[in-house]
């Protein structure tokens, strides 16, 4: 990571969740062909009430290795 990109990186963390989430949803829009839907209203507002549930500590998160592993499973064909 460049010096550059960490300083914007250190940056956006500082903002608060709302703008974090304008800026996400304005540089993904950078990424996606013109033809993609934006981020609308609704999902915003699932972001931001997921997003203060892990910050609370009322989500139920699952480990990385836990989710990799049910998808593994899930992808294997049955006998």
């Amino acid at each position: 990571m460049t010096k550059d990109l960490q300083q914007v990186l250190q940056a956006a963390i500082l903002l608060p969740e709302a703008d974090r989430v304008q800026l996400v949803d304005a540089l993904i829009s950078t990424l996606e062909p013109d033809d993609a839907a934006p981020l609308d209203d609704a999902l915003l507002a699932e972001i931001e009430r997921r997003s203060t549930e892990i910050d609370s500590g009322t989500a139920h998160l699952v480990p990385w290795n836990e989710v990799k592993e049910r998808a593994r499973r899930r992808a294997q064909p049955h006998a």
